[in-house]
């Protein structure tokens, strides 16, 4: 039997397969975001420290703290230098280790359809915010085909193999994303979509990078050769490519902030 559940054990081949895309849109999160320095930040979800690495490059925080489920990508955040004083914990985002108004803000960076229970996941973030605070988050638009890799999974079920999807792939539509935000009772809610772009220096480079993604390396390692060869022959086919050989791919995510109630 597959083993359908997704999970990111590996911080280093994480790093080249999302983190990059994970700091792309982390800048223009944050540009938007305009947050003030001195506050104290809790990243949930926070992986192998991509974008909580960010928060202590750009944020100043006074504070900075981090949970995630898997123990393998937190070794990876805590080779970070920038992160040498950060607390990064194991846990889950539906019940999270701290006290009320611990931090002035929390993110979810990329992760909300990951949370089985989106609604607890903001609750709990609203709960550990002061009020006043922000809680944030962006997510790509897996349903608007927003993910970095949406054209491989896409070719790959087109093959009649079933591609593994988050447990709340619909908690990454903005309209979903406003009524969660909404019904925890957050003020001033804002969103907006951004979109980037990424480069890869050839389509061998496409390829090994895709490697690192857990549910793409199973169902390549489950193909025949032949099936695994065609495969890549098609999104060889189909990727944008220019005169010198550069894959150029684009992403989008939807973004949302609110402040807890004074």
């Amino acid at each position: 039997m597959t083993d359908d559940k997704i999970r990111f054990d590996d911080g280093a081949a994480y790093e080249r397969y999302m983190g990059l895309w994970s700091r792309k849109v982390g800048e223009q999160f944050l540009n938007w975001l305009s947050a003030v320095d001195g506050m104290r930040w809790l990243d949930v979800g926070c992986g192998n420290g991509a974008f909580t690495e960010m928060l202590a490059q750009h944020c100043a925080p006074s504070a900075l703290a981090g949970i995630d489920p898997s123990e393998e990508q937190l070794a990876f955040a805590r080779t970070l230098p920038a992160l040498a004083n950060a607390d990064l914990r194991a846990g889950d985002a539906m019940a999270l280790p701290w006290a009320d108004r611990s931090f002035d803000a929390a993110v979810m960076p990329l992760v909300i359809f990951f949370v089985p229970e989106p609604r607890r996941g903001v609750s709990e973030m609203a709960r550990v915010v002061a009020p006043g605070g922000l809680v944030t988050a962006y997510a790509w638009d897996m349903a608007g085909g927003g993910f970095p890799y949406a054209a491989l999974q896409a070719e790959i079920a087109a093959l009649g193999i079933t591609v593994p999807t988050p447990p709340s792939n619909d908690a990454s539509k903005l309209e979903v994303m406003q009524t969660l935000w909404q019904d925890a009772g957050l003020c001033d809610v804002e969103t907006t979509v951004i979109t980037v772009q990424r480069e890869f220096a050839s389509f061998d480079d496409y390829w090994e990078t895709v490697q690192g993604g857990p549910s793409v390396r199973l169902r390549l390692a489950g193909m025949t050769p032949e099936i695994a060869e065609a495969l890549k022959k098609r999104m060889r086919e189909i990727l944008p490519t220019d005169d010198a050989g550069k894959v150029t791919v684009s992403a989008s995510a939807n973004v949302i902030k609110g402040c807890v109630a004074l």
